[in-house]
This record gives C-alpha cells, structure tokens and sequence, in this order.
C-alpha cells in the first residue's frame, strides 16, 4: 500500500512538471510578437536588426531634423550624441514631441531609415523615458534636470 501511494505521488509530481513546462512554453510562444527589445541609435548603427523585427528606438530628436511631407508624414532624426537614425512616421505626433526632448519610437529599420508606427514623447519639462536616460547614461552625456 506505502508503494503505491509513493508511485501515485511521483506520477502526479511528474504530470504538474510537464503541464507546468508546456503552459510556459505556450506563455512564450503567445507573446512572442508582444516584445519588443529597445535600441539606441549607436547600438542600431553597430548591430542592424533585419527588417522583419519591430523594435524600440529612442533617443533625442535632433535640432532642426523634423522635416514635415504630405499629409501627416513627418522626417526627423534621433540621436544619443554618439549616432544619428532618420526616422519618418506616418501619423499624428503627441502634443509635446519637439527638438532637442526625448522620445521613443516602436517600428523597423528599413534600408537604414526607422519606420515608426507608433511615436511616444516625454510628458512634463524633466521627464525622459528610461531607456533614452540609460542609453545616454552608457555615453556618457546624460545631464541630471536642473531641479
């Protein structure tokens, strides 16, 4: 009786570790198209992604980069002082996307130009998304906001 009560606790160990394996390999797979990695502009002129993956671009919008075309295309470039990415995007830009403020971009590179498809800015005079600061950081420019 004490042998089988051992054999039926192992099978049900066994069972709950493949149910626990496949449930993550599931989690995995489904978000696959969810993650998106972040890149600065140096770590994008050093390394290309291919033109199928989606990823993060930020940086700082360059002085006198943002060029507007037809309709609501926009050209601008990103910088981290160390490299420069042209960027166009289609669409509305937020209210406090600017010159010289920290943005990032979710898209793909496309014969060296970032197509974003979607734009965020920073919101308020001191913020910057944490990524850019950390990138700026690694380069060493990062300047802290007068407080």
């Amino acid at each position: 009786m004490k042998g089988l009560k051992k054999q039926r606790r192992i099978q049900i160990i066994a069972l709950a570790a493949v149910a626990l394996t496949v449930s993550t390999a599931l989690v995995g797979y489904a978000m696959r198209d969810g993650i998106n990695f972040f890149r600065s502009p140096a770590q994008v002129v050093e390394a290309p992604p291919p033109a199928t993956e989606v990823f993060r671009l930020g940086g700082l919008v360059e002085e006198g980069s943002i060029i507007r075309g037809q309709g609501e295309t926009v050209s601008f470039r990103v910088t981290d002082t160390a490299a420069t990415i042209p960027v166009t995007y289609t669409g509305v830009l937020p209210d406090l996307f600017s010159e010289g403020q920290g943005m990032v971009g979710t898209g793909r590179l496309v014969d060296g130009v970032f197509v974003a498809t979607e734009i965020l800015a920073k919101h308020d005079e001191t913020y910057m998304p944490k990524e850019v600061m950390d990138a700026l950081k690694e380069q060493g420019v990062y300047q802290a906001p007068e407080s």
